[in-house]
């Protein structure tokens, strides 16, 4: 009985860190410093955090063009670039689907779409997807702010954009923008990590 016990216990802890955790345990925390990348922007020029001299931190967001869920928040990856790049935290959105299994990922395509939507923000690609795993992200789209300290680029928040994927006008809270909010106000985020609700990353 004993032994059943600390059976269940042990299920209903994996099922707890199942809708908990961020990641699969592996990529950045929050409070770990961010690597630098350099990766090709859909113009092809290379493009790296190091060349925003002038942000106070990024919003970097793993997307792509074949995703519901990424396309469903299109729009609002528009508008968080639009309302937050001129005070210091500009959108960075990197397609990190390997090609090969989403030919729509592509690089034409990725350009495509960034002329249609009227793209903002760089559209880089992750190529030999490298950066994503290093990040810890698992879908599309995945978001994680960083904010430029003495040390480096520090993760603040990790997750999602906000808590309705399917309809942006029923949104309760916006969890970008609240991080952002509050970091450029100079306090505490009180929600560092959500789940992260997409698709899969292509491997």
């Amino acid at each position: 009985m004993k032994t059943l016990k600390l059976v269940f216990a042990f299920v209903a802890m994996l099922s707890l860190s199942a809708f908990t955790t961020v990641g699969d345990g592996h990529g950045y925390h929050v409070g770990d410093i961010a690597t630098d990348f350099k990766l090709e922007n859909i113009d092809g020029k290379m493009v790296s955090l190091a060349d925003y001299k002038d942000a106070k931190g990024f919003i970097v967001i793993f997307t792509c063009n074949t995703c519901p869920y990424a396309v469903a928040y299109e729009d609002r990856i528009i508008e968080l670039d639009k309302k937050y790049a001129d005070k210091g935290y500009p959108v960075i959105a990197i397609m990190p689907n390997n090609t090969d299994v989403k030919p729509g990922d592509n690089m034409e395509a990725m350009q495509a779409r960034a002329k249609s939507k009227g793209f903002t923000f760089p559209y880089l690609i992750d190529e030999g997807q490298k950066i994503y795993p290093q990040y810890g992200a698992t879908k599309t789209p995945h978001v994680y702010v960083l904010q430029k300290t003495a040390k480096g680029n520090q993760v603040k928040y990790i997750g999602a954009i906000d808590d309705n994927y399917k309809d942006a006008s029923q949104v309760n809270t916006t969890y970008v923008e609240n991080a952002v909010d509050a970091l450029l106000k100079g306090k505490e985020i009180k929600e560092t990590q959500t789940r992260a609700i997409g698709c899969s990353i292509k491997v």
